[in-house]
């Protein structure tokens, strides 16, 4: 079993609230359709089976709670040559089992969400059980997952896998954490390309202020932004960008999470 990044410590944000904003929205590409590819590539698959119901928890990605924050089993942690340093965190992924007729599951398939990074293991070579060390392109799926296409006895799997668009259910989602002096926000469940690759937020005694990304889909600005209604604009990795308006009203407080309008998919 290839291993996944220790889980993260974080703290679970349970309070969602959907604010009243104006939306505006718009495109920097006429097309994203060459974005996503239609063609099966080739990769392996193994599993993970949860121990322990915290285990759900964290990733290095930053979503938290996977069942809370609506992605539940549907996930996959990704090897280094897939995962981007964490830009990828959030597209979505269409695999299915291929070659092996013991093993597999004739006709199915699975999506799954990127929401972990699988860590190189240098004390084994890439073909001898490093199953996640480049160039291997390498997915870790939840036991839940996997079955679905494969037999558990499969092990280490040949697959296919090919990039689509997400669809969610309901908006946007940033939740708010931070301090007096810095911002930071967690943004999920985004549907369309799913990753994101820029982020502003906007109080309304300020102007669009770049974030930064932390680590994952954290986003991050030094600024004090308190008593202020939050705008937001997201610009995903296919070069679409969604504007939403006062997604946050002027009472926000940290640990709060809000929805905004949603990219097309």
């Amino acid at each position: 079993m290839a291993p996944l990044l220790p889980l993260s410590l974080l703290t679970l944000f349970t309070l969602v609230s959907t604010a009243t904003s104006h939306y505006s929205s718009s495109s920097s590409s006429s097309s994203s359709s060459s974005f996503f590819f239609s063609e099966w590539r080739s990769a392996r698959a193994t599993y993970y089976a949860a121990a322990d119901p915290r285990d759900v928890v964290g990733g290095a990605c930053g979503y938290g709670d996977l069942v809370k924050s609506g992605y539940g089993m549907a996930t996959v942690g990704l090897s280094e040559a897939l995962f981007a340093r964490g830009q990828i965190c959030g597209a979505c992924f269409e695999l299915r089992c291929v070659e092996d007729l013991r093993w597999c599951i004739p006709g199915t398939s699975i999506i799954v969400t990127a929401t972990n990074f699988c860590a190189p293991n240098y004390g084994f070579t890439a073909d001898g059980g490093g199953h996640c060390n480049p160039p291997n392109k390498h997915f870790v799926l939840p036991i839940e997952a996997f079955e679905k296409i494969a037999l558990w006895k499969a092990g280490n799997m040949p697959v296919q896998y090919r990039r689509i668009k997400c669809r969610k259910e309901g908006g946007m989602r940033f939740t708010i954490d931070g301090s007096s002096i810095f911002i930071s926000v967690l943004v999920s469940n985004v549907a369309g390309a799913g990753d994101i690759a820029a982020v502003k937020i906007k109080g309304s005694r300020t102007g669009w202020l770049p974030m930064g990304r932390n680590w994952g889909q954290n986003w991050h600005v030094n600024a004090d932004l308190k008593n202020q209604p939050l705008s937001f604009e997201v610009t995903s990795s296919d070069g679409f960008t969604v504007t939403s308006y006062n997604v946050a009203p002027k009472n926000w407080n940290f640990g709060q999470t809000f929805e905004a309008k949603q990219f097309e998919s």
